[in-house]
């Protein structure tokens, strides 16, 4: 069930909102090879009317089961929204849409957690990746002299003057 909030609700006093949401109900399924996201979103909001524009205030929080970008090793990320903010217009070009005086808070909440996933999940930040496989002896190529000095093209290029 997504997000939403009756404006009719926010007349007399602030609402609080506090609940779960799926990631399914977010649509953060496969969107990045690296993050998934299997549990529930947690939420917990303050929301007030002042005069045309509704505002929000509160906290989200998701764990995000990722793979470092360095090593491929799993691990999990907690992604904390402390506190997350949100201005919602109801007048003018950027209005929010309100069916049946409800107003939906999920592609709000959606948007701010895509742009908070990390870019290149990492374990540690001191990870070194991939451990480094001995280097392979590599065979002289034709061209190339049998003594090694002449055995990269760099150093062909090393010569150059300029």
């Amino acid at each position: 069930m997504p997000l939403l909030f009756n404006l009719r609700h926010l007349e007399d006093k602030p609402l609080t909102l506090q609940g779960e949401l799926t990631p399914n109900e977010l649509q953060l399924n496969d969107l990045d090879e690296l993050i998934e996201v299997k549990t529930d979103l947690q939420y917990a909001l303050q929301v007030e009317r002042h005069n045309q524009t509704v505002l929000i205030e509160g906290r989200l929080t998701l764990a995000l089961d990722c793979q470092c970008a360095r090593c491929l090793n799993p691990f999990r990320k907690w992604l904390e929204l402390d506190p997350w903010n949100c201005a919602i217009p109801l007048e003018g070009e950027e209005k929010v849409r309100v069916e049946n005086d409800c107003v939906d808070l999920t592609p709000f909440v959606r948007e701010d957690i895509l742009l908070a996933f990390p870019q290149h999940p990492l374990c540690k930040a001191e990870c070194r990746g991939l451990p480094m496989a001995p280097p392979a002896k590599a065979e002289p190529s034709s061209g190339t002299s049998q003594t090694g000095s002449d055995s990269s093209a760099w150093a062909e290029l090393n010569k150059l003057k300029f």
